[in-house]
């Protein structure tokens, strides 16, 4: 049997074993709870907890991009790893206190959160309306990586919209069936295969083409040392565009709002346990990164349409590997890209529901706001689909554009949490003001000043909002500041 038909079978087992535990996972509960399919009903334990926040990291970016960007640019690919270990440490303070908070007003979602604090629902639509952009983004990475792994696994024989139609369309079932329930579990599952892969076959890899990984980093000192360098002359990124990457990631990561939701569907001491646990995640993504590091001086970049194949050229046209791990590679990709896609459709169905659709029809039913959200998920489904068809954009530029946008939520969660001096005004001015800032840079200016990246510029802006305007206007009414600070 051709490597690309075992490969199919195996990414197709690997398929259909997510959608069933997916949906098997929402069973025997109270499916037709609101607070079931957005929160899991608030307890989730701390191994779920750690596979579904692992599953922010290791996406479709962590098989594909990740190894793109270490073989095209070098040691810049490191960013992933510092942020990823780093920037989840703030929430063992922060997180206990969004669950307290979210327990006692029966809050769901980031628009929520900031709409009660402000007592404003003008900033929970803003917020809602933000989130759909960015989370819209972040799903277009993953669904690109979907196409890709299905395209070169079977060796072109599967077309790019098809392979994104299969994967993402399971996807979309299991979340829309059995919400973040489905998603968790899914995410287990995913999680643990993913894992596995990236060290077996990662390594696998670095020893076939170099004996080791010792000889194939001084095989590359001697062949282009500024490879392995970053702002120094010859290497491919700049100290300043690689540090406010890293601050830009590292901020925006505690911003996502399904990261509100797992901290909803669990409780404070959870939390912190996988707060601690959470960042020998990063620890999983090096084997990743050796691989882009693998294929320099052995794979001519013309032999590729963008570098973010460089991880399945290696397994299916350059090694002499088993059609299997055509199809473990394939899977474990897959996987990557599906645990963050699940927790990003159900999140943006969330914030788009509750920050939106509720605050422009106010006497809605829970019934009425679960189906909406359930059929939230289909229309985000589809739209995201439709931009990752007719986009154009690499992995790691949809990642990073995407963290540009969600960072610009920071000044108004830290305000909301620990400066009573904080106004509606302020923040809504700060929020509009950043996150056209970070889509002028992104989208219209073609370079940036010094390099920065947009985001931080974007964050900046919306800091110097907030606090000037604040100043300039009434203050909320003590008591209901003091109500919500203090439920934490």
């Amino acid at each position: 049997m051709p490597h690309w038909q075992i490969a199919l079978f195996i990414m197709t087992g690997y398929l259909v074993t997510a959608l069933i535990i997916g949906i098997l996972a929402g069973k025997g509960r109270d499916h037709g709870s609101l607070d079931e399919f957005a929160v899991a009903g608030g307890k989730l334990g701390l191994i779920v907890m750690w596979f579904l926040m692992g599953g922010a990291i290791f996406s479709a970016f962590a098989f594909l991009g990740l190894p793109g960007w270490a073989y095209e640019r070098g040691a810049p690919a490191y960013y992933i790893v510092i942020y990823s270990a780093f920037a989840i440490l703030p929430w063992y303070i922060v997180g206990p206190k969004v669950r307290k908070i979210g327990q006692k007003y029966t809050i769901y979602t980031v628009s929520e959160f900031l709409k009660i604090r402000f007592q404003s629902k003008a900033l929970a639509v803003i917020v809602g309306l933000i989130t759909f952009l960015a989370c819209i983004q972040y799903l277009a990475t993953q669904l690109t990586g979907m196409a890709h792994i299905f395209n070169m696994m079977t060796e072109g024989r599967m077309p790019f919209w098809l392979g994104v139609l299969v994967s993402y369309g399971i996807v979309v079932i299991y979340v829309a069936t059995g919400g973040l329930r489905a998603a968790a579990w899914s995410d287990v599952f995913q999680g643990f295969l993913m894992i596995v892969i990236s060290w077996v076959v990662g390594l696998a890899i670095v020893f076939q083409l170099h004996g080791s990984v010792g000889e194939m980093f001084n095989g590359i000192i001697q062949e282009q040392p500024a490879f392995l360098q970053i702002g120094k002359e010859g290497s491919h990124m700049g100290a300043i565009p690689f540090t406010t990457t890293i601050l830009v990631s590292v901020i925006g990561f505690l911003m996502w709002p399904h990261l509100f939701s797992k901290s909803y569907a669990s409780t404070p001491n959870t939390i912190k346990k996988t707060v601690l646990v959470y960042p020998l995640f990063a620890l999983f993504l090096v084997p990743l990164i050796l691989v882009g590091f693998a294929a320099k001086g052995v794979v001519d970049q013309q032999n590729l349409e963008s570098a973010d194949q460089i991880f399945p050229f290696l397994i299916t046209t350059v090694m002499n590997l088993p059609g299997w791990i055509y199809g473990l590679v394939g899977a474990g990709a897959l996987a990557a890209a599906m645990s963050s896609a699940d927790a990003i459709t159900h999140s943006a169905s969330l914030e788009t529901t509750d920050g939106i659709v509720r605050n422009i029809w106010t006497n809605l039913s829970d019934r009425t706001v679960l189906l909406i959200m359930r059929i939230g998920v289909f229309v985000i489904g589809a739209l995201a689909y439709l931009i990752t068809i007719f986009g154009g954009q690499g992995l790691v530029a949809l990642l990073i554009g995407a963290y540009g946008a969600i960072v610009q939520f920071a000044p108004a969660i830290y305000s909301a949490l620990y400066w009573k001096r904080a106004t509606v005004s302020g923040v809504i001015a700060g929020l509009i003001v950043g996150t056209v800032f970070n889509f002028y840079f992104q989208l219209v200016a073609t370079s940036t000043p010094f390099e920065i990246h947009a985001g931080i510029l974007g964050l900046m802006a919306n800091i110097v909002i907030t606090i000037v305007i604040s100043y300039m206007t009434k203050p909320q009414n003590h008591k209901e500041v003091d109500d919500y600070i203090n439920a934490a």
